[in-house]
């Protein structure tokens, strides 16, 4: 579900809502991002949290905390970090930021969201912080902190910045923001369309009926899927350890976990 694997989409579901962390998982979405932020009301934080770390004892979900350097953030890496897939960092902005919540929760897969100026200006440092598994993007806060307006121009050097600073680490591709009008399906497949074509892999979602769209967009392309089977054919000829391709790539068990996933998926999506 993190790193290793490829993903098309990434649901959200509000830590707080019984009805909805029951319901998100049967969905269809790739990925599951249990919300402890901004979904969850400032006087439901204490259950929201409480209502997760149930809930992950038996699913595999990442988790949203809150801010980090907050006593609110250190409550919840402390109580999710034992059972959390992977957990998202909101609001990063550097990489001392990563290594705070890092330090609280060992071994655990990060994703550092991009969502101020100053998280754009630190991507680099961020992305190459020990424990990132993949940046992501936080679209409506962005725009927000840039006093920016809708449509694609204003986030156009953010998202293309990220892409860019993911490739150059060796990180999977960074996943997208939320489309947040729930019943524009054009609207979100233009969005998903233009921000795959700048380099991005995923993208998350508020509502099960956007899922659909994004597996249709992001289905891996007939390179991507040429890339695989060439990863897997020199993961095996070297004994399933570490190689290198004809390029020069290099290829170990994550990677080789990514090829597989993606040739799944594009098995899925042809068949």
């Amino acid at each position: 579900m993190i790193s290793s694997v490829v993903n098309r989409s990434y649901l959200f579901a509000p830590g707080h809502n019984a009805k909805l962390l029951h319901k998100v998982f049967t969905a269809g979405a790739d990925a599951v991002i249990l919300d402890l932020e901004d979904a969850v009301p400032e006087d439901a934080k204490d259950r929201a949290r409480a209502m997760v770390v149930e809930t992950i004892q038996d699913r595999t979900a990442l988790v949203r905390v809150n801010a980090p350097r907050t006593a609110l953030c250190a409550a919840d890496v402390d109580a999710v970090a034992p059972h959390a897939a992977a957990i998202r960092i909101p609001k990063c902005e550097s990489a001392d930021d990563v290594a705070w919540v890092a330090a609280r929760a060992p071994g655990v897969p990060l994703v550092p969201a991009i969502e101020t100026a100053r998280g754009v200006l630190a991507a680099q440092e961020i992305a190459a912080a020990p424990g990132v598994a993949h940046l992501s993007i936080g679209g409506l806060d962005l725009l927000r902190d840039l006093y920016a307006g809708d449509g694609g121009l204003p986030m156009l050097y953010v998202r293309s910045h990220l892409v860019v600073v993911s490739r150059a680490l060796g990180l999977p591709p960074p996943v997208d923001s939320v489309y947040p009008l729930i019943d524009d399906d054009a609207g979100l497949r233009a969005e998903a369309e233009f921000v795959r074509s700048l380099g991005f892999a995923a993208k998350s979602a508020i509502h099960p009926r956007q899922i659909p769209i994004l597996h249709e967009v992001f289905a891996p392309s007939a390179r991507d899927l040429e890339w695989a089977r060439e990863v897997l054919a020199a993961f095996e000829a070297a004994g399933r350890g570490a190689t290198r391709l004809a390029d020069g790539e290099f290829v170990d068990l994550p990677v080789a976990q990514r090829a597989q996933r993606l040739l799944e998926i594009g098995g899925h999506a042809e068949g």
